[in-house]
């Protein structure tokens, strides 16, 4: 069953229906954007994720200590990275980790200490989709999950065309720019059923 990550999210209603509807992973942005949460209110926000779905930081380019410190303090199940980082930083964290891979040409091999992959638009958080052709014949060789312009309209055809470990979405279940609880459910019910 393809794993659901619900991206982005600032708020308990929209924390509550994603878990209500049986997300696997809850995503708080800690770079900077429209998303962006701070420590303290992701914290607050944990505490409406139960044990079973895990709670994934969301970073561009952070330290070793940026990592480290909101893993406790939210505390964080996994991290995300996106950006430039120096890959060993992957050998230092007490969670899994997650490789953002921006897809705008035919990647050559990828070679990350990462646990997980994540394939994404050029521009994260932008609501469009890269091309799929370019991943097509790709041999990965490690877990992945699909991002870029997900919506419960497109996201069976992602998993039938790519057969994704998870499926990650933002911007594809929000309405002007706020987090639509029903969009969440829908795009949830899509992967699922």
């Amino acid at each position: 069953m393809t794993k659901v990550k619900i991206c982005g999210l600032s708020s308990k209603e929209a924390v509550k229906q994603a878990v209500k509807c049986r997300a696997d992973y809850i995503g708080f942005v800690f770079a900077k954007s429209k998303r962006q949460v701070g420590l303290k209110q992701a914290s607050y926000l944990a505490q409406f994720v139960p044990k079973t779905v895990q709670k994934v930081g969301v970073f561009v380019s952070p330290t070793l200590r940026e990592l480290k410190e909101a893993i406790r303090t939210v505390p964080l199940d996994m991290v995300q990275i996106h950006g430039e980082c120096d890959d060993s930083l992957f050998n230092h964290l007490d969670v899994p980790s997650i490789r953002a891979i921006p897809v705008h040409q035919i990647l050559e091999d990828i070679d990350t200490q990462a646990d997980y992959l994540l394939f994404d638009a050029p521009l994260a958080g932008s609501g469009k989709t890269f091309d799929w052709d370019l991943l097509k014949d790709k041999t990965i060789s490690k877990p992945y999950f699909l991002a870029g312009g997900l919506t419960g309209d497109n996201v069976r055809e992602a998993i039938t065309f790519f057969h994704p470990d998870g499926v990650d979405v933002s911007s594809g279940v929000e309405t002007d720019g706020q987090k639509d609880l029903e969009k969440i459910a829908r795009f949830i019910e899509s992967v699922k059923q």
